[in-house]
């Protein structure tokens, strides 16, 4: 499976028209996250850390509408926190499908087979399952057993059910290539459309410090595995120039504005992984943000990560304004 080409021209015509405008920062995909409440304790997430007055708040669906109204992105993604745990998660993704705005649920799947009813399958609607390894990786790295067979079951389910599923897997240090070989080969048995991949980001407030790759064993990392999965059916749901920036071969800044971040406290400075304040609306968050101060060689939360949520922006302007390059393929 694949991206639907409906969606494929419908980002692309939003970026060209940001382009022929001359607007030089737009975003591309909103990072929405309507509560940060969540039914796991990965030892390597930095959103968990909140107090529980906090954790028990949630944003509106009128909230969660008017961000994505107000940022314009064509795409939105569902993060948290788990988003199941929301009551009217169905409502958000239903006002948001009805005004033709691509989204992607992201959700560790323990309450899928609960809430799959409350869907509807839809080109807009996309589950995106975390996964983060085989059965003993990724238990071991979301704190609890028996957590990966019930996402398999819930992958297979939704699939079954006719809705789009994708896998979200970050990789930490520890995993090797052979080992990340290996799971990327199971995945596709699950019937999905894509796998998005992305080294972790080092969350101060993350339990485990030390599972964090730095810059250079993240080039080196993903070098091997794309040399594994060499001539391999793996589909990634992302720019092919992002998976060349993963393995060391493209060279990019960060583009915070690109996925700019909305929550129970407002929008986010500078990004869905640094929290540097608070903007009460998003003209207010682009305008008045430094965001010449972020970045590798400024920040130093910037120095190691090579997230897609600040760089897949980067490849994909470079992709429109040299898309040439799309037909190189670099990885290896």
């Amino acid at each position: 499976m694949s991206i639907p080409t409906i969606q494929k021209i419908r980002i692309g015509s939003y970026i060209m028209k940001q382009v022929v405008s001359g607007r030089r920062r737009y975003p591309l995909v909103l990072m929405l996250e309507p509560l940060f409440r969540c039914n796991l304790q990965c030892r390597g997430c930095g959103k968990i850390s909140h107090p529980g007055e906090v954790l028990a708040r949630h944003l509106s669906v009128d909230d969660c509408v008017s961000a994505a109204e107000e940022c314009g992105a064509p795409v939105v993604s569902i993060a948290g926190g788990e988003p199941l745990l929301h009551p009217d998660i169905h409502r958000i993704i239903q006002e948001l499908t009805a005004r033709k705005i691509f989204v992607y649920l992201c959700t560790n799947a323990l309450l899928v087979e609960k809430r799959i009813g409350d869907f509807t399958p839809s080109t807009y609607l996309t589950f995106n399952i975390h996964l983060d390894g085989l059965r003993e990786r990724h238990d071991a790295i979301v704190c609890r057993g028996g957590v990966f067979d019930r996402a398999v079951a819930a992958v297979r389910l939704l699939a079954d059910s006719g809705f789009r599923v994708t896998t979200n897997t970050t990789f930490y240090d520890g995993e090797s290539p052979e080992n990340a070989a290996n799971f990327l080969d199971f995945l596709p048995s699950l019937d999905i459309e894509g796998m998005t991949i992305a080294p972790g980001f080092g969350y101060e407030k993350a339990s485990d410090q030390g599972s964090f790759l730095g810059r250079e064993s993240t080039t080196g990392f993903f070098k091997r595995l794309f040399a594994l999965g060499k001539d391999k059916p793996w589909q990634f749901n992302h720019s092919s120039l992002y998976l060349d920036f993963l393995a060391g071969n493209e060279t990019y800044e960060c583009t915070p504005w690109g996925n700019p971040t909305r929550n129970i406290f407002g929008w986010q400075r500078p990004c869905y992984l640094i929290d540097d304040g608070y903007a009460e609306s998003f003209q207010e968050l682009m305008e008045t943000t430094d965001w010449d101060r972020y970045g590798v060689g400024r920040d130093r939360r910037c120095e190691d990560c090579m997230v897609h949520c600040g760089f897949e922006p980067s490849a994909v302007m470079d992709s429109v304004r040299h898309p040439l390059k799309l037909l190189r393929h670099r990885r290896h």
